[in-house]
Order: structure tokens, then sequence, then C-alpha cells
């Protein structure tokens, strides 16, 4: 018996992994968290599969549920909106299987602040703009925040921003944002990337707040601040330069290429 812990992606059931919904298809139990998945990611579930939503179950809950399904030798699908990497309450559920000796695997899938880039069709790092994304939040009731992990000290890089789970303070993370980019910085709210009722706000960080303040979105969405959302004039990198030496292409040489060097 194992866990399969599955990253379920940002919404689109189209965009989860092969692998994932192989899983899915493979475990006579599922459980899945609310809200956040898609139900036709369900529909992938075996005939009789108990399907178990975990949004009003406490970890001890369900905790109980794999042991019951470990009782039985069944497989469980474990199914986390987005990427288990990050805010997935993973850790602790891994721990707690460390624990009791129950096994696990781990299946990555696509995150919401990718979803929110090709949604805007952007890439989050141009060459002589930004190089580095940061993905972080604000303080909640689930998780505060580190003291050394301030907004300030993120903007002070000039990093692109990706701000999960804080657009209910979007005027406080204008205020702390606009003295690094200045208020000219371009900044986006998306929300539900990839799902039906998707939505898209672009504006800079001094007219963001009002233009989400009458929208009606207050929970679900990214914030995206950074001069890379707006780059346009920008040199192009060199790995697609004609003369750039790299593995695949040494000398610059220009022909057909069969594989291409992503590290370059």
């Amino acid at each position: 018996m194992t866990v399969h812990f599955i990253g379920a992606g940002p919404g689109a059931p189209d965009l989860i992994t092969l692998r994932g919904r192989d899983r899915i298809a493979a475990c006579p139990v599922c459980l899945y968290a609310g809200s956040l998945v898609a139900p036709e990611i369900l529909g992938w579930c075996p005939p009789g599969a108990r399907i178990v939503d975990t949004a009003p179950l406490d970890l001890d809950a369900i905790v109980a549920e794999i042991e019951a399904a470990h009782a039985r030798g069944e497989d469980v699908a474990r199914l986390h909106s987005g990427d288990l990497s990050i805010w997935s309450a993973l850790a602790e559920q891994m721990r707690r299987l460390d624990r009791i000796g129950i096994p696990y695997t781990v299946t990555p899938g696509v995150p919401a602040f990718s979803a929110a880039a090709a949604l805007l069709k952007r890439e989050l790092t141009v060459p002589g703009v930004a190089q580095s994304v940061v993905l972080t939040r604000t303080s909640g009731r689930a998780s505060a925040m580190p003291e050394r992990e301030t907004l300030a000290a993120f903007a002070a890089t000039g990093a692109t921003l990706a701000l999960h789970l804080s657009i209910h303070i979007l005027d406080k993370v204008v205020a702390e944002l606009i003295p690094f980019y200045g208020a000219p910085c371009p900044a986006a709210v998306v929300f539900r990337a990839s799902w039906p009722d998707e939505r898209v706000i672009t504006g800079t960080l001094a007219t963001i707040a009002d233009l989400v303040a009458g929208s009606g979105i207050e929970r679900t969405a990214l914030i995206l601040v950074g001069p890379a959302l707006g780059a346009e004039d920008f040199r192009e990198s060199a790995l697609y330069a004609a003369d750039y030496d790299r593995r695949f292409r040494p000398g610059g040489a220009v022909g057909t290429v069969d594989a291409e060097d992503s590290n370059a």
C-alpha cells in the first residue's frame, strides 16, 4: 500500500500531469482538497473508489483515513491543488506517515504562478530586467511569516514577485512595494488561472488596488509585480545568438539542432 501525493495543477483538468492522472486512476481511495480540485479530475477515480473531501477534516482525521486504507491494503491518491512543493501542508503529512511507517510518493504539479504567467503571456525572467522570481505570501492565520522574510527584503532585490494568499491586503502590499519598485511598476492580479471563470486585471502599483477594488476578487488570486511584466525593450538572450558557443552548437555553428541544452 502506498500514498501518492499528487499536485493536481492550477485548476484545468488537462493541466495535471499524465503520471498524476494515471495514479488517480489506479487508487481505490482518493482524498482531495475541496473546491481547489476540479470535479472532472475526480472522474478519473476507478469505479467504486472512496472519494473524500478533506476540506472539513483536520490532520488527525486525514491520517485516520490513510491508516484505514493502509489496513485494507488500498493505495491512496492524495490530491492538492497546484504543486506540492509550496503551501501544500505536504511536509506535516509526510512526517506523520514516516512516523507510522506508511510509504508514499510525490508527483509534482503545475503551480499557480506558472498558469498565471501563461495567461498573461509573460516570461517572469527577462534578460537584463529580472533573472529571479520570488514566491512568497503575507502572514495569515494558518502560518505566520518568519521575521526575516519581509516584503521589503524581497522587494529590495528587484526580482519578479509572485504573491500568494495576499489579495485581501492588496492595499498594504502596494504600499510596501512602491518605495522599492516605484508607482509605475507593472502589476497584475490573476484570479483562478486556468479555471472557466479565470480573470486578469493588469495595471501598475499606482493603479492596481483601485482596479481590483470593484472587481469582487477577494480570494484565490495571485499578485504579480515586477518590471519583467511590462518589459518590451530588452536585449535578446545569448542562448540563441548565432555566435554563442554551447554543447549542442559548438562554435556557434548554424544548422539543424536535434536537441537543445536548456542549461546553456
